[in-house]
Parts: structure tokens; C-alpha cells; sequence
């Protein structure tokens, strides 16, 4: 699967693992976070940031946090997620 921001693209790869490219600040770059996308899932974008399900039903994100890059607020809210969509700015989870 690929998801792209306003400037980035992300892909999960064969064994689960994520690579992006792009613009750094949009998604790009995802050093911060990649020690933790493994086993990715699913992969959902806004113009700014991704989001990734794990297996575990986790969810990482990564990039602006203005545009959702930072979901440290609700990550203890983030358990079980089935699907991730996102807008502009913002993204919505489906919970199990």
C-alpha cells in the first residue's frame, strides 16, 4: 500500500516495515518513529502527516503535528483500531 501527504508518500513493504520520502516536515520523514513501524498494517494520510495501524492495533504517526502528526493527546485512546481515514488536517479512527 501507498498513502501520500501534500508532498510525501509512505509504503508498507512486504515484511510490514514502512519507507517514506518526500518533503521532511509533511511525512518524508519518518526517523523519529520508524523503530516503531513494524508489522504495519494499514497506512492513511492528511496533507501533512501520516498515520500507521500495527498488527497490535496500534497507531503510530508521524510528520506536522498541526496536521496530525502528533497523536500523543489520545494515544492511550488508541487501542484496537480497525481503520484510520484522514482529512486535511485531522484523522478519525474506527475502534474494534
Amino acid at each position: 500500500q501507498i498513502s501520500g501527504t501534500l508532498c510525501a508518500f509512505a509504503a508498507i513493504l512486504a515484511d510490514g516495515s514502512v519507507v517514506t520520502w518526500g518533503l521532511p516536515r509533511v511525512g518524508g520523514d519518518s526517523s523519529r518513529v520508524q523503530h516503531q513501524l513494524k508489522n504495519v498494517q494499514q497506512i492513511s494520510g492528511t496533507v501533512g502527516a501520516f498515520a500507521a495501524i500495527l498488527a497490535d492495533g496500534s497507531v503510530v504517526t508521524w510528520g506536522d503535528p498541526n496536521r496530525g502528526g502528533d497523536s500523543s493527546a489520545v494515544q492511550h485512546q488508541l487501542k484496537n483500531v480497525q481503520q484510520i481515514s484522514g482529512t486535511v488536517g485531522a484523522f478519525a479512527a474506527i475502534l474494534a
